[in-house]
This record gives structure tokens, sequence and C-alpha cells, in this order.
């Protein structure tokens, strides 16, 4: 708890890793995050190469020139990442934001099945 907050502590949020669960299920992989406070407009999520990356960004509109005499809460920056795998299909992933919780659906890649390749005589 920080007594007496003053507005300079208000510019810089912390940067902290969202506490999270990662489940594999039969259809696919769940990622479920802990963001209290994060709005629909103040979240990313975004995948490139194999990566997937999560921001977000609380924002309790402290910081108005008000004194604070206790803070618990603040605003805080979440930022992780998440290697993802050849059996996770990256095109169809999914995302829901609610009652602080960001869930992400990560539906399984179906398998390429063994073929045989026909060969031509030229």
């Amino acid at each position: 708890m920080h007594q007496n907050q003053t507005p300079e502590r208000c510019g810089k949020a912390p940067r902290i890793r969202p506490a999270a669960d990662f489940v594999e299920r039969e259809d696919g992989f769940y990622l479920y995050l802990d963001m209290p406070g994060v709005s629909r407009e103040a979240l990313s999520v975004h995948v490139e190469d194999d990566e997937l990356s999560i921001q977000g960004r609380s924002n309790h509109g402290l910081c108005n020139g008000e004194r604070v005499h206790a803070m618990e809460f603040g605003d805080v920056e979440y930022h992780a990442q998440f290697a993802l795998t050849d059996n996770m299909d990256t095109r169809h992933i999914g995302a829901q934001l609610a009652n602080g919780v960001l869930s992400i659906y990560i539906p399984r890649r179906e398998a390429q099945e063994p073929r045989r390749i026909r060969i031509e005589v030229i």
C-alpha cells in the first residue's frame, strides 16, 4: 500500500506478467489470463511467427490532481508472450474478455494425413 501517493508517480505504470493458466483439451488449447481493470480498447493480442503476444493496460483514472491516500490497485501494464507449436492453428485463434479474465482459444491444427505421391513417367 502506498501512503500519500502524489501525481508524479502516476505517469509510469509498473509492467507485470499476468497470472495465466494454459490448458490443453481434446479440441484445442485454452489460455486464461487475469487482467483486472483492462478494457477491450486497452488490450492487444497478436501472433507473429510462432509467438502469441498479449499486452494490456488498466486505467483506474487516478492521477487527475487528486491526492491518493492509499493505493492497492493502481494502473498496470500487462505483458505476456507464449511460444506456439506446430499443432496449433494460429489462423483461427479467438479471444474473449469477461470480468477481468482474458480467455484465448487456440484450435488444434488438423493432422496432415500421409499420402502417396504419384510418380509420372515421362
